[in-house]
């Protein structure tokens, strides 16, 4: 009988966390952070002397999230720094790519979210209302890494991820560190983040 193919894999933090049943015992920040920090947005096609990291955009997310909504729970603004979690350790892959693969993609990473999402105090599935304020910050951030970083005109990313009206994105500007910066930051926010819940 053959022996199944493995479905876990050992984070830094020594857990072993199964990608097709994930669990929240198995689900640490620092593993988040870490893996996040060394994933390239826009699959490394950016300007810079470093990649424009998952981590950095997740905190430009948070950071337009909470600049539209400053009255909103700071459990949602940790809804808004997790939002793309699930990228530490099955990458980010460019739109396009993620509609040639198919549904498997986004049911792996709803299974990962949901499981995140409980590990940090969070309902599995978050409410619509706030996953539509999320996704509107997530492309007023397409929007400046695209324009700023990877080479779009204006007109190509207002095509593609919607206008911004200048109180959306002034004075918000791209950020490159090098990961183990964007490592920290991204903890200490969600530490921050945390305290305030």
């Amino acid at each position: 009988m053959a022996t199944p193919p493995r479905a876990w894999q050992r984070m830094l933090s020594g857990r072993r966390l199964d990608l097709l049943d994930p669990t929240p015992l198995d689900i640490e920040i620092e593993d988040i952070a870490h893996g996040l920090a060394f994933v390239a947005r826009w699959n490394g096609q950016t300007h810079g002397d470093y990649p424009y990291s998952v981590a950095e955009h997740s905190l430009l997310v948070e950071e337009i999230f909470t600049r539209q909504h400053p009255d909103v729970p700071a459990r949602w603004r940790l809804a808004a720094l997790l939002h793309d979690a699930p990228e530490y350790v099955i990458g980010d892959m460019i739109s396009p790519v993620k509609a040639a693969v198919g549904p498997g993609y986004g049911e792996l990473d709803e299974r990962l979210a949901a499981a995140i999402h409980l590990r940090f105090g969070l309902p599995a599935q978050l409410p619509k209302w706030i996953k539509t304020k999320i996704k509107r910050a997530d492309k007023l951030s397409a929007w400046l890494e695209a324009v700023q970083i990877a080479g779009f005109t204006e007109a190509e990313a207002n095509r593609f991820f919607g206008k911004p009206g200048p109180e959306d994105i002034e004075p918000l500007t791209i950020r490159l560190r090098e990961p183990l910066a964007a490592r920290a930051a991204y903890t200490a926010r969600h530490a921050a983040l945390l305290a305030q819940i």
